[in-house]
């Protein structure tokens, strides 16, 4: 039986990606033989303001410096706003600078962030036009549909909750949600991200939303986790987290 460690680089005020993420590798514990402990260093941040995620990607790199003193199997950059807020395509940059840490520190680990598993994850399940629900002021959720954008998927629709005390995102209930993607119109529709943010729980409400709508349905924190499984060679399967999870992919 193999034990992975992993590593998460999480935002101060973030208590939601130390709930999910390990919630949907518990849930795999119980159909496939791996197990898992998780490990998390922080960086400041109260506020999402672009001002304060700036401020606070800069602390990313001491992050990985520590997590790679534990040799952690992976490495999990749970920000996606912070990622996209730095200009399109910014995941790449992240994710090799991160590397890089890792590489001097003398334990190369592989690197995830979920702005980059977010877009991954959309293109594993094949989609092209999708609709997004964000806890962000306008501002913010404009420049993650630009971000998305970039990397060839049409949004049709955002839905900004516009909440920007961070630990006020963590608070929302996530089967909210059930009733929150009813102001969409799904016509057309490949793919609904019911959380663009690692910080807003969704985990409960996607197999349910999902059910409803008959398409899948995703959020940053499962296509991190998923991208988490990819790189550890594991398979990316759980009795959790959508379509992106069922082992398909």
């Amino acid at each position: 039986m193999k034990k992975y460690r992993i590593g998460q680089i999480v935002p101060s005020s973030n208590v939601t990606m130390e709930t999910e993420i390990p919630a949907i590798f518990k849930a795999r514990e119980t159909i496939l033989p791996e197990r898992f402990t998780f490990h998390s260093s922080r960086m400041r941040m109260k506020k999402v303001t672009k001002e304060e995620l700036e401020a606070m990607d800069a602390m990313s790199l001491k992050c990985a410096l520590e997590l790679s003193d534990a040799h952690v199997d992976v490495m999990g950059y749970a920000c996606l706003v912070a990622i996209m807020s730095m200009g399109r395509g910014y995941h790449c940059v992240s994710e090799v600078n991160l590397h890089q840490e890792t590489i001097v520190n003398g334990f190369p680990t592989p690197i995830v962030t979920s702005a980059g598993a977010l877009i991954n994850g959309l293109n594993v399940l094949g989609a092209k036009t999708v609709s997004i629900v964000t806890p962000y002021m306008r501002p913010l959720t404009d420049m993650v549909v630009d971000y998305i954008e970039h990397q060839g998927f049409k949004v049709k629709e955002s839905i900004a909750l516009e909440i920007p005390d961070n630990l006020e995102v963590a608070a929302q209930n996530p089967l909210n949600l059930l009733d929150i993607y009813k102001q969409l119109d799904l016509t057309g529709v490949d793919v609904l991200v019911a959380s663009a943010c690692v910080q807003m729980p969704s985990l409960e409400a996607i197999d349910k939303i999902e059910q409803e709508i008959g398409i899948p349905v995703t959020s940053a924190a499962v296509c991190t986790t998923y991208e988490m499984m990819k790189k550890l060679g594991i398979e990316a399967k759980s009795t959790i987290g959508g379509s992106l999870l069922k082992g398909n992919y």
